[in-house]
């Protein structure tokens, strides 16, 4: 039995969905979707359905692509409620979101609380010399920006921000009340620490990629391993003792087609040892 993870599926890609349909079916094994399943109510639709027949338990974590409220969107859904909308379709697929209990992992090994989480950024992946009402101008400079600033929308919270704050605040309570002697996993699909957001082509798209407020909730909450998407950049390192894994799979230039989906589903549990330094998986 193991628990895998993949992330950044990107359905809106026709190559990806193509992929995805090929994955094998894995009956004992469960399967982490750490977010950016697609742009559209149908794309995320059809991944539950192709991998709930497959798999024994799926785990959702919102990207900011699944939030995204595009022109043409048939849902008509923007923000918390487009988010609520999401996690009742994971709930019709018997995939486990933020909002559910977090179940306690049924494999070998200690006590484990796997915890999906819904926490998004607030532009404070940034040099502390940059004002924060500066950031998105200062990423600007560099001839870099994110689609967000048009389709993610934070109602009815005033900024994205104010969003990002109160799903921290509302997390905390929730981890804080995991019992003493259980470790976790920790989902998001945004990096939880300033130093894992390195995009050497575009680095200052960081201010999109976190909060500060979740650096030490690797230590804080007995996390085993931390679990992310979003950069694109697959890779394995150790902080503290925790294992961090970026999963995503990406675009379709940003993975070897040729090899199908199914390697890219990353091993969470049991897992391996740690490496000597960084690994960066291609």
């Amino acid at each position: 039995m193991k628990l895998l993870a993949i992330s950044d599926l990107h359905l809106d890609h026709e190559r990806n969905r193509d992929a995805l349909e090929n994955v094998p079916e894995s009956r004992d094994d469960w399967l982490i979707l750490a977010g950016d399943l697609g742009e559209r109510f149908e794309h995320f639709d059809f991944a539950l359905t192709t991998l709930s027949t497959r798999f024994a338990k799926l785990l959702w974590a919102p990207g900011n692509h699944d939030l995204w409220t595009t022109p043409g969107d048939e849902s008509g859904l923007r923000g918390e409620a487009r988010y609520h909308g999401l996690v009742e379709l994971c709930r019709q697929h018997g995939a486990l979101t933020p909002e559910d209990a977090y179940p306690v992992w049924p494999g070998d090994g200690p006590p484990t609380v796997l915890a999906p989480l819904m926490v998004l950024y607030d532009y404070s992946f940034r040099p502390d010399v940059i004002p924060v009402e500066e950031s998105v101008a200062w990423a600007m400079e560099s001839g870099v920006t994110c689609a967000d600033e048009r389709f993610l929308h934070p109602d009815p919270y005033d900024s994205r921000g104010d969003w990002c704050a109160a799903r921290v605040q509302h997390t905390e309570a929730r981890l804080s009340e995991i019992p003493a002697g259980h470790q976790t996993i920790l989902i998001n699909h945004f990096p939880l620490r300033q130093e894992h957001a390195r995009l050497p082509w575009i680095p200052r798209f960081s201010v999109w990629c976190g909060t500060r407020l979740t650096t030490d909730w690797h230590t804080r909450f007995s996390a085993r391993v931390v679990v992310s998407g979003h950069l694109h950049i697959r890779t394995t390192r150790f902080v503290d003792g925790v294992r961090f894994e970026e999963v995503s799979l990406g675009y379709p230039r940003q993975w070897k087609q040729d090899r199908g989906m199914l390697p890219y589903l990353r091993e969470i549990l049991p897992g391996h040892d740690a490496p000597v330094g960084d690994i960066v998986w291609r």
